[in-house]
């Protein structure tokens, strides 16, 4: 086989415009998109900064041509194949080749390969794609079918098989991207390995039974190999006479348990992945194909049991017979021009953070893209589990036939292609389309399970509980879920009791507290977010030099919030929670520590519901979102945990800090008890706290607890206690219930109690701190907080870490420096007097650390 890559493309707008003139043609190279390249040309402004995504909108409406000319030889022209081979077109394209039309696509997700031998002349040859507006192809398909409901962008993204982030959202931009967003190029060949189907079935003892289905492109003479190499080169298994000549193959391969290492999610085990070499030869003994598949072996299974003391079923991950508590992120795409700007070391830098964060496990939203192979080769070698949804998002999809045979490629193409990474351990149809059928009351009778739906006017339920589910299970052994979310048992998408929930009570919905995140829990809770600024070097980025802007209420950070009433709703939760500043560094500080302090409350008592076997009442929490696909927006205040430059923000290590492998949590809630039912004015008030630690090894752990109160304003006041705990393992452990001797009781509520702050540290037997948690009075803007309160910062002698320290408690730590960015190793610090902390600085070189806590700068 040989391949030739077709990477110098010349570009033009079709008619000429304010991208081209009439019949001129820039340069373009590679997998690449029209914005990119005009930007390159200078031809458009940033669309990023300021307010210049309004002045683009132009290049998603307009038609464009990609053209090249490319050389084949005679001895090319020899193979009995020459095929062209587009890995991705967006989206609506036709492809001529020496002015015949070869192909037309209307799916930016498949890739699609074209028969070309006949086509090509020794010599030159020229490849033309003309590229229709997808924007406005989509309105004509919609003009045509139906206008249909939906959240976010424009309608007729529903009968569009794009990117639906494209059409913007309220946390992205509105930029039409078009052009040959993934590789073209010649294959030539005489026969070739078409589909390579590598199928592992671990059983409950973890013996491992491997089948390979090897599918021919012709049926020939000659023979086939196959090769299992572990990661160290050595031959596992072989088999070298495999016949071709009814064009398939099957081989199988049987382990006993231990045989094989088997791949573990991070924190549970190693990742050991394995190669597959399959070989093809001719008659006369030459090489004719080859493919290499990485692989892992994995028993994977969604476990769906009763359990004790509540209703409904668990909806857990169990991993090689071991259950896991999955702490994630959910993944949107990386860039808004994903095509030039995702690169492998990106994707690496970005996945890298959430395994640094703690997390094991990562969703790719169904609004996006399929990822890129290397996303799923990184998660397998880190051990990120990956949710993988169909990309349908938001809408009342239709499914009329030309639809649906589109959907079907779109499916069997990418369910071929992940298959077979042991980090995929679910599909899910869709994201969050059973919710907008059901706020719109569409016909969506949950006990139905036979009609066949497309008469409805939800017709899409036909794709994600026909199409997709048979062809999941034609083509993979992943297992199947019908969106996210879903509750399955006849009940609506919103049940807390099955399946997974998206919980927008917070911040959307009926906007609760987040201090009620322990009630809003669910079995597994795969969206829930909060939003907060970005670090300020971001913001000042966005604003492009733009200083009268450099306030929150400004119009281009106004424009760059997509979400609708986004300043009512950043103002609620602060208004009921601090006191707070317009000043803009004060402002963005409020946002980071209350998307912090909310988004590590339900990390830490959605873990506490992990309590066990038969108690798994929340199996998994999965932050919106890790990243961004640009750094304006909803990096303006956004719910991402790290910003377009993978600055982390401050809700990042307060999540992380969740996530270790212990933590400790403590609540405290006031408990009224009336003298008598007659009485309204005669009660009791008494604050009660619970303790709880988790630990997400596989062993029991013993360690010391040591449980203190702090007076804010009194630093020569400390009382506290300290006990042996054993945590059980893969669970949490309740420790302590109870009130304490700083808090009285009260019978009235004029009586202002004192401001304690309970803290507590679990420590191993060396004495080193395993976890720590500090319990503040909420909400803060009640706290009289000091104005001296002793903090200071030490920086150490090699000028890489700091040690923070203080005589009072101190909330909410944030570092930063002048000048070039630091990576540190922890933000968001709350600090207690004789509990000193140290923070690792890479960057430092001992430049002088600034400081702002809750009320006060340093």
């Amino acid at each position: 086989m040989k391949t030739i890559p077709l990477e110098q493309w010349v570009f033009t707008q079709v008619g000429g415009g304010k991208g081209t003139q009439i019949d001129e043609y820039l340069p373009a190279f590679g997998s690449t998109t029209v914005h990119v390249e005009l930007l390159k040309a200078k031809r458009i402004p940033d669309p990023f900064l300021g307010l210049n995504e309004h002045d683009v909108q132009w290049v998603g409406e307009s038609d464009w041509i990609f053209k090249q000319s490319f050389v084949v030889s005679e001895n090319d022209l020899r193979y009995a194949n020459i095929d062209l081979v587009f890995e991705g077109l967006d989206t609506f394209a036709a492809i001529t080749l020496n002015g015949k039309e070869i192909l037309k696509t209307s799916n930016q997700f498949v890739g699609y390969r074209a028969g070309a031998k006949q086509h090509l002349k020794s010599g030159e040859n020229e490849l033309v794609i003309y590229f229709t507006s997808a924007f406005e192809k989509g309105r004509d398909v919609e003009k045509q079918h139906g206008k249909l409901n939906l959240w976010n962008g424009d309608s007729s993204r529903l009968h569009v098989r794009k990117a639906q982030y494209n059409y913007g959202w309220d946390w992205g931009p509105i930029l039409m991207t078009t052009g040959p967003w993934k590789p073209v190029y010649l294959e030539m060949y005489h026969n070739r390995i078409s589909d390579l189907y590598i199928k592992n079935d671990v059983s409950r003892d973890l013996a491992v039974n491997m089948t390979v289905e090897m599918t021919f492109f012709e049926k020939s003479p000659g023979q086939a190999s196959l090769i299992l190499k572990a990661s160290d080169g050595a031959i596992v298994a072989s088999n070298s006479n495999i016949r071709m000549d009814n064009g398939h193959a099957q081989v199988t391969f049987s382990f006993k348990p231990g045989e094989l290492q088997l791949w573990y999610p991070v924190g549970y085990g190693a990742q050991p992945l394995y190669t597959v070499e399959a070989d093809i030869t001719g008659e006369d003994g030459k090489l004719l194909d080859s493919k290499i598949q990485r692989i892992g072996f994995r028993r994977t299974i969604i476990v769906q049991e009763k359990l004790i003391d509540q209703p409904g079923l668990s909806f857990f991950f169990e991993i090689n017979n071991i259950p896991i508590f999955a702490g994630g992120s959910n993944w949107i795409p990386g860039d808004s021009f994903h095509a030039h700007r995702m690169n492998p070391e990106r994707y690496r830098a970005w996945l890298k953070l959430s395994v640094d964060g703690n997390q094991n496990m990562i969703r790719v939203w169904g609004g996006g893209i399929y990822e890129a192979d290397v996303f799923y080769d990184i998660c397998d070698e880190l051990g990120i589990l990956v949710w993988q949804d169909f990309m349908f998002g938001c809408g009342q999809y239709p499914a009329y036939d030309s639809f649906l045979a589109s959907v079907v490629e779109e499916a069997e193409y990418n369910v071929k292609r992940l298959r077979s990474h042991p980090s995929l351990c679910i599909f899910a149809g869709n994201n969050e389309d059973y919710q907008v059928a059901e706020s719109m009351n569409l016909e969506l009778d949950y006990s139905d399970e036979t009609s066949d739906f497309r008469k409805t006017n939800f017709p899409a339920r036909y794709i994600y509980e026909r199409t997709l589910p048979e062809i999941v299970g034609r083509l993979s052994n992943i297992f199947y879920h019908r969106s996210s979310p879903y509750s399955g048992q006849g009940k609506p998408s919103t049940d807390r009791t099955l399946g997974d929930l998206h919980q927008w009570n917070v911040w959307h919905g009926s906007q609760e507290p987040w201090t009620k995140w322990d009630i809003l829990a669910g079995r597994f809770v795969s969206e829930f977010g909060m939003e907060g600024y970005p670090n300020m070097r971001t913001v000042d980025y966005w604003l492009g030099g733009e200083t009268k802007e450099r306030f929150p209420q400004s119009r281009t950070n106004n424009s760059h919030n997509k979400a609708d009433g986004f300043e009512r709703r950043l103002e609620l939760y602060l208004v009921e929670n601090f006191k707070h500043s317009f000043e803009m560094e004060r402002y963005a500080y409020a946002t980071q520590i209350m998307q912090a302090e909310c988004l590590a409350s339900a990390y830490r008592l959605w873990r506490r519901n992990w309590a066990g076997k038969g108690k798994e009442y929340t199996a998994g929490a999965l932050v919106w979102y890790l990243n961004d696909c640009w750094p304006t927006t909803r990096q303006v205040c956004i719910w991402s945990i790290a910003d377009y430059f993978l600055r982390p923000k401050p809700s990042y290590f307060a999540i992380a800090r969740e996530l270790r492998p212990y933590t400790v949590g403590i609540t405290r809630k006031e408990i009224t008890t009336f003298v008598d039912e007659r009485s309204a004015a005669k009660f009791t008030i008494d604050t009660v706290f619970e303790v709880w630690a988790t630990n997400s090894t596989l062993t029991a752990k013993d360690v010391t607890l040591e449980f203190s109160n702090h007076d804010i304003h009194d630093p020569e006041f400390n009382d506290g206690w300290s006990k042996t705990v054993t945590l059980a393992p893969n669970s949490s452990t309740e420790v302590f219930k109870g009130s304490v001797n700083a808090l009285q009781q009260r019978t009235t509520k004029s009586q202002v109690p004192k401001t304690i702050i309970a803290s507590a540290r679990l420590r191993d037997e060396d004495g080193t701190v395993l976890a720590r948690y500090s319990n503040w009075p909420e909400p803060y803007k009640f706290i009289d907080f000091p104005k001296d309160v002793g903090f200071k910062i030490e920086i150490s002698s090699d000028g890489e870490s700091v040690t923070l320290s203080s005589k009072r408690p101190v909330k909410g730590i944030v570092l930063d420096v002048e000048g070039e960015d630091v990576k540190w190793s922890d933000q968001a610090i709350d600090l207690i007097p004789g509990d000193n902390q140290l923070v690792h600085a890479i960057g430092l070189k001992g430049r002088s650390v600034h400081a702002r806590y809750l009320e006060h700068d340093a």
